[in-house]
């Protein structure tokens, strides 16, 4: 499949007003702020309400493997709906379906059912609804802004949609202790209004992919991903690295086990990766990557597990903040490059099945590393787990800078020219 080359990005399309002044650019990050923020609640509500039920590590995992498993089992599909359906009509559908959900788990919580099973069946609707809005939320994008400045919008963003990170999990922690479905409320409401505002979203301009579904036109973006080591490495090397270094899903039982600082304290620690990814994307904004970023992003990678080790060592609450801190604000460095060169180097023929294995492995790094991390930490102790978490990610970087030294090797972030 042959690449257009993108033009080289501009100093002055670094600046942050030349995205931020499109109004169907403005519209979609508002969408996705106000969903990124009600998941976030979602997220850390659910987590602590299930552990509040069972007080056992492995619910936390199947928690996250309820919603990952619908994405993996389809796909081979979602990119494919992404490539051939209208991206905007796929994001208010989905977000339709997200809000049923939220309205169901607040149900949950306000009749007290304590049948974790039910929690899982709403969060496997609510997994399927994600694996098709992932890929179309990725895709549309690239439809939404211009090529020259895509590297410029994606910082934004990453840096909106950390700055809802941090404010979800600490406004979930604090409603959780006035009252379960308080929080649980609140999601419906971020996820409806982020429904609302998608509808005025323009139709944006999009390669529809034609003709009849075969396996060779639902196996288009592995073929691609395969035939690019570029988009390859960068798309395996967050995916394990996240696997083995990831210490979100244990972060209930280091919040009331270890460090003894009951759901607020949970709040702020789900918040410091957060925190720490703005500031990431903050000097992105003030130092863009223009040399090296192959080399950059490996650094960041092995700092995410260095402070992934400080974090399972430290016995301090402040400590720990600041390693998530630290740890969140490399990992951001290291998606934000990979990110930017997935969509550079993806023709938009094949951008929804692209980004629906990259979302898929994203979702793994997340969700799989989250099932380790609990069932390990069923066997062994958190903070052993953890450890070895981080020692595992230090390995990966290691493997992959030997491994795809293309990868290793990239300068800018203008795309296959370089």
């Amino acid at each position: 499949m042959r690449l257009l080359k993108r033009p080289a990005t501009s100093p002055s399309d670094q600046k942050w007003l030349s995205a931020a002044q499109k109004r169907d650019f403005l519209i979609y990050l508002g969408t996705v702020i106000l969903a990124g923020f009600a998941v976030q609640i979602q997220t850390i509500t659910i987590s602590w309400h299930v552990y509040q039920l069972t007080h056992n590590p492995i619910d936390l995992a199947l928690v996250g493997l309820s919603q990952f498993m619908p994405a993996l089992v389809l796909i081979l599909v979602t990119g494919s709906i992404a490539d051939r359906f209208p991206r905007k009509l796929i994001l208010r559908l989905c977000l339709a379906v997200e809000t049923g959900v939220a309205v169901t788990l607040t149900a949950f919580a306000h009749y007290g059912f304590s049948d974790v099973r039910l929690i899982y069946a709403a969060l496997i609707v609510f997994g399927t609804s994600r694996a098709f809005y992932n890929p179309a939320r990725q895709a549309i994008v690239s439809n939404l802004v211009p090529p020259e400045i895509l590297a410029t919008a994606l910082t934004k963003i990453t840096t909106a949609n950390k700055l809802a990170s941090v404010c979800g999990p600490i406004l979930g922690g604090f409603l959780y202790t006035i009252n379960a479905e308080l929080a649980f409320g609140s999601v419906i409401f971020g996820l409806a209004a982020a429904f609302f505002l998608a509808g005025f979203l323009p139709k944006p301009k999009q390669f529809l992919q034609m003709g009849k579904v075969s396996w060779a036109s639902l196996m288009g973006g592995i073929d691609y991903i395969w035939s690019q080591k570029i988009v390859l490495g960068a798309i395996t090397l967050d995916l394990f690295a996240v696997i083995l270094g990831g210490a979100t899903a244990l972060l209930p039982m280091f919040a009331e086990d270890i460090l003894q600082v009951g759901s607020q304290g949970l709040g702020f620690l789900r918040s410091a990766p957060a925190l720490g990814a703005i500031s990431g994307s903050l000097i992105l904004i003030r130092f863009p990557i223009t040399n090296h970023a192959g080399r950059i992003m490996f650094a960041a990678v092995v700092s995410f597990g260095l402070f992934t080790i400080v974090f399972a060592l430290s016995p301090f609450f402040l400590l720990s903040l600041a390693a998530l801190y630290c740890a969140g604000a490399c990992d951001t460095i290291s998606v934000y490059v990979r990110g930017v060169l997935i969509q550079l180097w993806t023709p938009d023929e094949v951008r929804g099945r692209v980004n629906a294995i990259n979302q898929l492995c994203i979702g793994a790094s997340n969700e799989i590393g989250a099932f380790r991390a609990g069932t390990m930490a069923a066997f062994i102790s958190p903070v052993a787990t953890v450890l070895i978490g981080g020692i595992g990610a230090l390995l990966v970087a290691g493997l992959w800078a030997s491994g795809f030294k293309s990868l290793r090797d990239i300068k800018g972030l203008t795309g296959p020219q370089d």
